[in-house]
């Protein structure tokens, strides 16, 4: 299946009843699946008048409890922003895919990673985040789908799946196993109805009194903790020996593996750490894998967005360098074993 086709069909799947959305490229395919799909599976698709319309659809069909879904890529990501914090603030439980194209601005349609700062640190205003997963095939783009459904429940925080237009537009083999949907009791907030034999419940992300929003922020904060210590993921690979660790996520580590393999071949010792979370950033699992390596190279389709996570995550304790290429141009496996080979001091 094409990636955005794939993400589509898991969210069916995976319990995802409303989908919410507006066509903008390299993402409408999902939108149009999801327009052929939904209705037969007992859902509901509409196409909102713009990206900030689908955004606040998502936020009211979340506040009832169901699981709701929008898709966008990057400029419409910057649109939602503003709604995708009140679901936040409201303590809902949202999915969100993003299949990044070239910026800033209209940029172009072609494949980026230059949302990684917009995901993982400044998703809206306010104090808040929410889990971002970043596929690097179209199978695990079917499996996040339905670990970002699972975990957004569980926490009741938005999550995000951080794609790009390479993994959106590529097709593979891909095979869907048997989705237990897991029932969380939302009956403690949920907004669906209460014939008299409860309370309201309120959804809200207004707080007038200064003591009461910084109560709401602090216990979110420590659900963050929680997740922070539990939610973690990470693909090693060649590191139990490496003098050299890339560091890359989503379509880019493809690339980078393809390096990493011809350097071995030439003899120089280099592995690869693929966080498969970016929030939260797996920093046990980058630890362990530059144990033995003297440096590290960060290789991104940006101008440096991760890099400052893998120099926090090893308290800057050995060198990182940076390759990237960014407007939508991908880097090629010649280019990054350039830069091994420059770092490995071979000619």
């Amino acid at each position: 299946m094409k990636g955005n086709e794939a993400l589509a069909e898991a969210a069916i799947r995976a319990g995802c009843k409303c989908f919410f959305g507006y066509p903008i490229t390299p993402q409408t395919e999902l939108a149009a699946y999801m327009a052929k799909r939904m209705h037969k599976a007992g859902g509901v698709f509409l196409q909102a008048e713009s990206e900030i319309a689908a955004i606040n659809m998502v936020l009211g069909a979340a506040s009832t409890g169901v699981r709701a879904m929008t898709s966008s890529s990057s400029p419409g990501i910057s649109l939602k922003s503003e709604g995708i914090s009140y679901i936040a603030g409201s303590d809902l439980p949202a999915v969100i895919i993003n299949v990044q194209r070239g910026g800033p601005g209209l940029g172009g349609i072609q494949p980026s990673q230059a949302d990684y700062w917009q995901a993982t640190k400044s998703l809206g205003h306010g104090d808040f985040q929410l889990l971002v997963y970043a596929p690097a095939s179209v199978q695990e783009m079917v499996d996040m789908v339905v670990t970002a459904f699972d975990r957004a429940d569980k926490y009741r925080m938005p999550a995000m799946i951080l794609a790009d237009g390479l993994l959106g537009q590529m097709m593979e083999p891909v095979s869907f196993p048997e989705i237990n949907v897991n029932a969380y009791d939302k009956s403690s907030w949920a907004a669906d109805g209460h014939k008299n034999k409860r309370e309201h419940h309120i959804i809200n992300s207004l707080y007038l009194k200064p003591d009461e929003l910084q109560k709401s922020v602090y216990d979110r904060y420590k659900r963050y903790e929680i997740v922070k210590e539990n939610e973690t993921d990470a693909e090693l690979y060649l590191t139990e020996d490496c003098d050299i660790l890339l560091c890359a996520y989503g379509a880019t580590a493809r690339v980078v593996k393809s390096a990493v393999n011809s350097a071995r071949e030439i003899g120089i010792k280099a592995g690869m750490f693929r966080p498969k979370t970016l929030y939260p950033f797996p920093v046990k699992e980058l630890n362990k894998a530059c144990e033995t390596a003297e440096k590290l190279l960060c290789v991104e389709m940006s101008m440096g967005q991760m890099i400052d996570d893998v120099k926090l995550a090893i308290n800057c304790s050995k060198p990182v360098e940076f390759f990237g290429r960014t407007g939508g141009v991908i880097p090629t496996p010649a280019e990054i074993l350039g830069e091994i080979k420059r770092i490995g001091g071979v000619k």
